[in-house]
């Protein structure tokens, strides 16, 4: 789906901004924006339901029915933003590996111990430097750069790129499962497997603080309470608490002070309920809902840390014409926008 770009005759008005083609139908340029969105669809290891792929043109879609006034960050869209179109190589990249991790995910005796699994992780290899690459091609450009997923593989090589300028980087992880396997299914970039890949390669990281898991192995258990760089909060326990009469607020400020001053937000939609993102990969009962999500990233900002990158993966549209994951997704990543532009906004003007 496209929309017809006519500046000549439709001048921008962000009161109405329904006539460009650009993500949440803004006019901007590479060169005017200073946020630089890069998808990546790749879901090739998603485990249980495809379709990651299809999220950053399923946000993409929905981006041009959000309003561009957003009553807890202002005015995001006026520092810039520009969704780069979706690399044909990764596409490509995408679809061998789909092919080929099918029959092995399916347990067909006769791929098993094949060359396929080898290929499947070289593509990731390949997926995880690219987008390293291109991230830290906008780093030196200047720019506040996002991911858009695809699975939660997809960001791993954006982490490395924004650790590497940021020592003792800190990750805000926001998801349902800890992300600790090691080479789940045998993939060793499985969507499972991220945070276990940050731990293992980008000594950079200091923290990885973990919110709303409710979905895990017991050797990720053994991962949360051996790895100091660790600290997980669970999505029941947060329930059980707030059940017992503590307030979500301090609660939120407990999670945030966990966290150094520069900040990565890596954030699987399936974070959230699933009433939220029913087409998401892995659903799975509990989570935040919008405003929690939108207050903890808030409460992170007001506590004057910085966020310097993040990623929005698994939104996955589902066939039915009254999916909400599109604009669920397309939301969650205006306020993640807005957050991190308002937590840079006294530095970057000083």
């Amino acid at each position: 789906m496209s929309r017809v770009d006519d500046s000549n005759h439709h001048p921008f008005d962000p009161n109405d901004a329904t006539v460009f083609d650009g993500i949440f139908g803004l006019p901007h340029t590479l060169r005017d924006a200073y946020v630089v969105l890069i998808p990546v669809p790749f879901d090739a290891t998603t485990s249980y339901r495809k379709g990651a792929a299809e999220g950053p043109q399923t946000i993409l879609e929905a981006s041009w029915q959000v309003d561009l006034w957003d009553a807890e960050t202002g005015d995001p869209w006026k520092e810039g933003i520009f969704m780069l179109d979706e690399p044909e190589m990764i596409v490509r990249l995408n679809d061998e590996a789909r092919l080929l991790a099918a029959p092995i995910q399916n347990q067909e005796d006769e791929v098993l111990g094949s060359d396929s699994l080898e290929r499947i992780n070289a593509i990731g290899e390949q997926v995880m430097t690219w987008v390293h690459d291109e991230v830290v091609s906008w780093l030196d450009q200047g720019k506040l750069v996002g991911i858009i997923g695809g699975d939660h593989a997809s960001p791993l090589g954006a982490i490395m790129a924004i650790a590497e300028r940021n020592p003792g980087l800190g990750i805000l992880h926001i998801d349902a499962h800890a992300d600790l396997r090691c080479a789940y299914q045998g993939f060793t970039h499985s969507h499972a497997s991220v945070m276990h890949n940050v731990l293992s390669r980008v000594p950079e990281v200091q923290r990885i603080t973990q919110v709303g898991l409710r979905d895990l192995c017991a050797n990720e258990m053994q991962t949360i309470q051996t790895d100091k760089r660790l600290r997980s909060f669970f999505d029941h326990d947060l329930a059980r608490a707030q059940f017992e009469g503590k307030n979500y607020a301090s609660l939120v400020q407990q999670i945030v002070q966990t966290l150094p001053d520069k900040v990565y937000v890596s954030f699987d939609i399936d974070g959230l309920d699933p009433s939220l993102c029913p087409g998401t990969g892995t659903p799975v009962p509990g989570g935040l809902f919008f405003h929690q999500a939108s207050f903890l990233l808030g409460e992170l900002v007001r506590s004057g840390r910085t966020i310097v990158g993040f990623d929005l993966c698994e939104v996955a549209p589902v066939e039915d014409s009254i999916s909400i994951d599109g604009v669920v997704g397309a939301r969650m990543l205006y306020k993640l926008i807005g957050w991190s532009l308002l937590s840079q906004s006294p530095k970057r003007e000083s």
